[in-house]
């Protein structure tokens, strides 16, 4: 937690939330956080306590448990494959507020598919290019630099969150989801939001409080100084979380 925020959090509703990747200076989207979580406290009144939990740290069984959120953060490939998924695994089951962005979106994929899906060899080619079964593969054209359109999916979570049918987003990345969409789909994944062409960029889990994951990259809405809507809902989902534990705490 940043001064600033530490200052707001007297009066603002605060949660904890684990944020799972490894750490870098070198990647835009990590030197933006705490700007946009400052930005969250003080716009809205959501105080998130942020937690670095690099990814081989994640392997723990323990290690996500007793957050309020967990959001995986872009940065990959990452150093542990196995903590990430782990940490989303975590989040799916146990309903604790989860976000994935780019890496974080592809991974969230991954995991569904091996442990909701029982695609044991599904793969990430990034990770392991020679897999016999590569789920997340190059995409036709990269898309590392980019914005695009997503036209976001009518009743969704994704179009709920941010309140419009369609929404321009920035990327960077070179990897998306190259098979299997009915079985991701006939196991209760939703895809959310697509390009002007069809390829997924955003999915989420209904039924579960808040699970939402894009291809783009959220931290990078426009100069830092203003949350994605993505963020923020994030935040509440997480500030609800709290408020639920602390509820059962009391009884």
């Amino acid at each position: 937690m940043t001064d600033s925020t530490a200052q707001i959090a007297g009066t603002a509703r605060i949660a904890k939330v684990a944020l799972v990747g490894d750490h870098s200076p070198n990647v835009v989207s990590h030197t933006r956080i705490p700007l946009l979580l400052d930005a969250l406290a003080a716009r809205d009144r959501l105080v998130l306590d942020a937690y670095w939990i690099p990814s081989a740290d994640a392997e723990a069984e323990d290690a996500v448990r007793g957050f309020d959120a967990v959001w995986v953060v872009p940065g990959s490939p990452y150093r542990s494959e196995a903590g990430v998924l782990a940490a989303i695994r975590t989040a799916r089951e146990e309903g604790i507020p989860f976000l994935g962005t780019c890496g974080g979106f592809q991974h969230a994929l991954l995991e569904f598919a091996r442990n909701a899906c029982g695609l044991a060899h599904a793969a990430h080619a990034e990770n392991d290019p020679g897999a016999e079964d590569p789920l997340l593969e190059p995409l036709a054209c990269s898309l590392e630099g980019h914005e695009d359109t997503v036209l976001l999916e009518p009743g969704s979570l994704a179009r709920e969150v941010i309140g419009l049918e369609s929404t321009v987003e920035r990327y960077s990345c070179r990897y998306g989801l190259s098979r299997h969409f009915d079985t991701l789909v006939a196991h209760g994944l939703r895809f959310s939001g697509r390009d002007a062409a069809g390829q997924v960029r955003m999915a989420e889990l209904p039924g579960h409080p808040f699970f939402l994951a894009s291809l783009f990259q959220p931290e990078l809405y426009g100069d830092g100084s203003r949350p994605h809507p993505m963020l923020r809902g994030l935040a509440r989902a997480a500030v609800g979380h709290a408020t639920r534990r602390t509820a059962a705490r009391s009884v």
